[in-house]
């Protein structure tokens, strides 16, 4: 088993950047695909970016390409989500999730920890 604790939200204006981290527990944690989903007031909670277990692979929504970089670093139990050029559309609640698989996945029924979840505000 493995918990996860999410930080780095904030508050931010549109244009700027925010690194999330998503700190995990247990010596397992290289066995593990990881993820970062959001949830916006009202909406269902979509896939943000994940990332294989060797980092060999990294899969993004289309709304993120080329602007987030999800990335971790397994001798300190940590995925991070580097977000530039931040819109106010960016605004949610960010939850970082654990797979006990090695294939990355975009649904959220395919993931077995979650985080906690960190606000980021995006003002216009």
């Amino acid at each position: 088993q493995v918990q996860l604790v999410d930080s780095g939200g904030g508050l931010v204006q549109a244009g700027g950047s925010l690194r999330l981290s998503c700190a995990a527990s247990g010596r397992t944690f290289s066995t593990y695909a990881m993820g970062w989903f959001r949830q916006a007031p009202g909406k269902e909670r979509e896939f943000v970016a994940a990332i294989s277990r060797t980092v060999s692979s990294t899969y993004y929504a289309d709304s993120v390409k080329g602007r987030f970089t999800i990335s971790r670093d397994n001798a300190k139990n940590t995925v991070y989500l580097q977000m530039n050029s931040l819109k106010p559309d960016d605004t949610a609640v960010y939850y970082c999730a654990a797979k006990r698989t090695a294939t990355i996945g975009v649904y959220t029924t395919g993931y077995d920890y979650w985080g906690q979840g960190t606000q980021v505000t995006v003002s216009s």
